[in-house]
């Protein structure tokens, strides 16, 4: 199994060409091609050929590639869907799922052969309706649940200062039901560009509630998600120590041992040989 970081997952707008080529230059773990909020409805179309395109043309190295398409609801959705299904991307992140239906549509639109699904969690419905939806994440592939903090804020009425207090509990409810289905858990993004103590704040509060990683809107916010969401350095001595200590040949029939007064077993030589490849 190849183990993949998604510390840093950055929006770019599909219609900005500009946008779309820096994506293949920048250190982020994740490039979302958006087609939703980022493009006017006038340059849909066009967009989505580009998405097309670019994805084809290639040259995004290791980023995980995924596309963030409208609404079935809206009238581009159905069009989005079917342009991106067979053209290699990793996943299609579908807005404002609430229900297990939703999910079912957009696995018939994206085809049982398709992408995997990440979905986006921002309405209370969506929040209430979790543990539906992952229960059906293998049937649908569903691989991840990004947290939509705008949009839910905007439904929930709510007014989420810099702690995002009114958010927190749905965000936790995020996390478990991502937890429970083995599925990635993003968080959302933080608005304020010119702020760099709040993103912050923001990435680290993201970390401590267990999120693999966040969602960004400038480049100018990778290196604060990836140091908040990355492994720390004790973290990585751990991890080189623990492999170590499984590789001597004493330890090789073992399912646990002692290492610096701990007992560590396999699972944790499983978790520290995917801490060191996901550097």
């Amino acid at each position: 199994m190849t183990f993949r970081r998604r510390r840093t997952a950055l929006y770019m707008p599909a219609s900005n060409p500009r946008a779309v080529a820096k994506a293949r230059t920048l250190a982020c773990d994740v490039v979302i091609l958006d087609l939703e909020d980022a493009v006017a409805p006038d340059e849909k179309h066009n967009a989505r050929d580009r998405v097309v395109s670019e994805v084809r043309a290639g040259g995004f190295g290791t980023r995980e590639m995924v596309v963030r398409t409208n609404g079935l609801d809206t009238p581009w959705g159905l069009e989005e869907a079917a342009a991106v299904r067979a053209i290699g991307v990793d996943a299609v992140l579908v807005p404002k799922v609430s229900s297990v239906a939703d999910l079912m549509a957009a696995r018939a639109a994206l085809g049982a052969d398709g992408p995997p699904i990440w979905a986006m969690i921002e309405t209370c419905a969506g929040v209430l309706a979790l543990p539906a939806l992952v229960a059906v994440a293998a049937e649908v592939r569903l691989g991840a649940l990004v947290a939509g903090t705008n949009d839910l804020a905007k439904e929930m009425r709510c007014r989420p200062g810099a702690d995002r207090m009114p958010l927190v509990p749905a965000l936790a409810a995020i996390v478990m039901a991502a937890r429970a289905a083995g599925l990635v858990a993003l968080d959302g993004v933080c608005n304020a560009i010119n702020a760099p103590e709040r993103l912050a704040a923001e990435c680290a509060q993201g970390a401590a509630l267990g999120f693999d990683g966040k969602t960004l809107i400038h480049p100018a916010q990778i290196d604060a998600a990836r140091d908040a969401f990355g492994p720390s350095a004790a973290e990585l001595a751990w991890a080189h120590a623990v492999i170590a200590a499984f590789a001597a040949a004493e330890n090789a029939d073992k399912g646990a041992i002692r290492l610096e007064g701990q007992m560590v077993e396999r699972l944790h030589l499983a978790e520290a040989e995917a801490m060191v490849a996901g550097v």
